[in-house]
């Protein structure tokens, strides 16, 4: 399985990276109604930190995202081919849970994959606060240096307009009027 393909299926909701049920169903090679099963019939395996149901707002904002043409009012039931119910959000814990409700080996291949997946973004994200870092250091330094530069432009700034204010003599030839 495509690291890409499952970091492609992770989203950010509610401060935790999540994958949605039916993108796990589609990995996971069954469809999201038996995934769903599987998690109310364990529903105590898979606390709020571990999965959590979508809001509608959340769902709208994530459908957004995708640009999906499929239009769902989830509240009304009334569908013209998008979901019905609005969709369990997984952790990386609650992933990890689905494996022991899922009990086959596809499901144990593929949860391996999305672990790795998780893993690999964790990485990434300590790489970029690491380098947001050095660039935050790098700005503090260089603005030091920035103002002593910027205090003697303006120093001189000030001196080259004193000049200008005190009357000089004219250099060069003068044409006096007769």
């Amino acid at each position: 399985m495509e690291l890409q393909i499952i970091q492609s299926k992770i989203f950010e909701v509610r401060g935790y990276r999540v994958m949605l049920d039916y993108d796990l169903a589609e990995l996971y090679q069954v469809e999201t109604k038996y995934l769903k099963r599987a998690v109310r019939r364990n529903i105590e395996r898979f606390p709020e930190d571990f999965m959590f149901e979508l809001r509608e707002k959340e769902w709208e904002v994530l459908r957004c995202n995708f640009g999906t043409s499929k239009q769902t009012d989830v509240t009304n039931n009334e569908s013209r081919g998008g979901i019905r119910y609005l969709p369990f959000a997984f952790t990386q814990e609650g992933v990890a849970m689905l494996s022991s409700v899922l009990r086959s080996s596809t499901a144990v291949q593929v949860n391996i994959s999305i672990m790795r997946a998780f893993v690999l973004m964790r990485q990434l994200a300590i790489g970029y606060e690491e380098l947001l870092k050095r660039i935050e250091d790098l700005e503090t330094s260089t603005d030091s240096q920035f103002s002593e530069i910027y205090q003697a432009l303006t120093q001189l700034l000030s001196k080259e307009q004193e000049e200008k204010n005190t009357k000089r003599r004219r250099i060069g030839y003068i044409k006096y009027d007769e």
